[in-house]
């Protein structure tokens, strides 16, 4: 991170936190069990969620995992509006798999669909149909989806879903990491809740859920996590793997320090004022690299913006992951580090076999209360100056490529000398300015 000048990677444990997160830190109670910090944070999941039944986790994956222990089973089928990497990990790993049921406007680069991220109703009943209803433990809904773009679900698709849920008696699970920006873009977006309050918004959103589960790295700009219910049967099904995999069941393997940030976290994500910054500055990100020729999903959506490889390479073959020899190059030229979201992010088959991503994107996250307009300004214009220069980025191959997840600590290398040709013309263009 040393070299990193602008670090665009994530926006999982990067939010910054604010002066009341912080403060709040100071009188954690680290008793074992009946820790006053747990019942404050049982009292904003209750307040800002709406759910009575509160399992801490340390993050988000670990809600996935107890989710896929407790209800996932050899054969069992999970839909869902379109996976994230974890998710479709501990599903696979306990002998699931998934269906992504969009509609074919979510695959659209340059868009003006609202919602993206809306789950195809009538594919969710036709699934269900053909599948069984008893291989499929839950239906999963994400909020902002992630790997398409950060793009948000209307309130009005999640009562289509939870209508189908209810009529097949099936459980609604809804992945409420990304809530709050999907919430802020329903309130810009969706006409019946444009003077609804984030509250508001928020819980009705989680309302339509028999269980909520949450990165808080994401949700509350702390760390941990957590899985929360009003059904105290479901509670009780998920309630013994916590000590198992996490700690006890006031903690959760989280630091009691987090546990009071995460509570105070919780609350902030109800002040529209703090929640709209970061989707703000990515519209700018978007909108101005477009007017530059750079090829963006939009409408813009959450998280980060993204910029579409298959378009800005498009002389690069999937085979050599545009998307991650993209990000290779904008760190090169540029010291911004971004976050490959395509076919490295992938998993291959239960035969080895490579499957390729929907879309190969490049992801500038933009956290939470940590960069000013400026440095945004600066990713764009050298973002800008590479877009003229694709013709020079190369594809990449693995060097090491691990069995699960690759992404996060496999290495690859240039297929050629081209990182040396790219460098080369920077010089050309800019001297020793940097």
């Amino acid at each position: 991170a040393e070299d990193v000048y602008i670090d665009l990677l994530a926006d999982s444990g990067t939010n910054a936190m604010s002066d009341n997160q912080i403060a709040a830190m100071m009188r954690a109670d680290d008793a074992y069990a009946g820790s006053q910090s747990f019942i404050r944070l049982q009292k904003a999941v209750q307040d800002v969620l709406g759910k009575k039944y509160l399992l801490p986790v340390h993050q988000g994956r670990a809600a996935e995992n107890i989710l896929s222990k407790a209800y996932v089973k050899k054969g069992s089928l999970v839909p869902m509006n379109y996976h994230f990497t974890t998710a479709l990990a501990h599903i696979t790993e306990n002998g699931g798999s998934i269906a992504e049921l969009l509609y074919p406007e979510a695959y659209k680069i340059d868009s003006v669909c609202p919602f993206k991220g809306n789950m195809n109703i009538e594919k969710l009943e036709e699934t269900i149909k053909q599948v069984g209803v008893e291989k499929i433990p839950y239906i999963r809904m994400e909020a902002s989806t992630n790997l398409i773009g950060g793009q948000p679900f209307s309130v009005q698709n999640l009562r289509d879903v939870r209508a189908i849920a209810t009529k097949y008696s099936i459980k609604l699970v809804l992945d409420a990491s990304l809530l709050g920006e999907n919430a802020y873009l329903v309130k810009q977006r969706e006409e019946e809740f444009k003077n609804k309050s984030m509250a508001e918004i928020l819980l009705t959103m989680t309302d339509l859920a028999d269980i909520v589960y949450f990165s808080a790295r994401k949700l509350s700009s702390s760390r941990g996590g957590g899985i929360c219910t009003n059904n105290e049967a479901f509670s009780r099904e998920l309630e013994p793997l916590v000590p198992l995999f996490e700690g006890f069941l006031t903690y959760g393997g989280i630091s009691v320090r987090e546990v009071e940030a995460m509570a105070v976290g919780l609350y902030e994500t109800l002040d529209e004022t703090m929640i709209c910054q970061s989707p703000e500055f990515i519209k700018y990100l978007v909108y101005a690299a477009k007017e530059n020729g750079v090829p963006m999903i939009t409408p813009p959506g959450v998280l980060g913006a993204h910029v579409d490889a298959m378009q800005f390479c498009s002389h690069i073959p999937q085979t050599q992951y545009p998307a991650g020899a993209l990000a290779a190059a904008f760190f090169l030229i540029s010291g911004v580090r971004g976050m490959e979201r395509g076919s490295v992010s992938n998993q291959r088959d239960e035969n080895g076999n490579e499957t390729y991503a929907d879309m190969e994107l490049l992801r500038l996250a933009v956290p939470r209360r940590v960069f000013t307009l400026s440095q945004v300004m600066y990713v764009v214009d050298r973002l800008s100056w590479l877009y003229k220069n694709r013709e020079l980025i190369g594809g990449l191959k693995f060097t090491y490529e691990p069995p699960v997840l690759r992404f996060f600590m496999g290495k690859l290398t240039p297929v050629s000398d081209w990182p040396e040709k790219l460098i080369a013309k920077f010089k050309e263009d800019f001297g020793d300015s940097l």
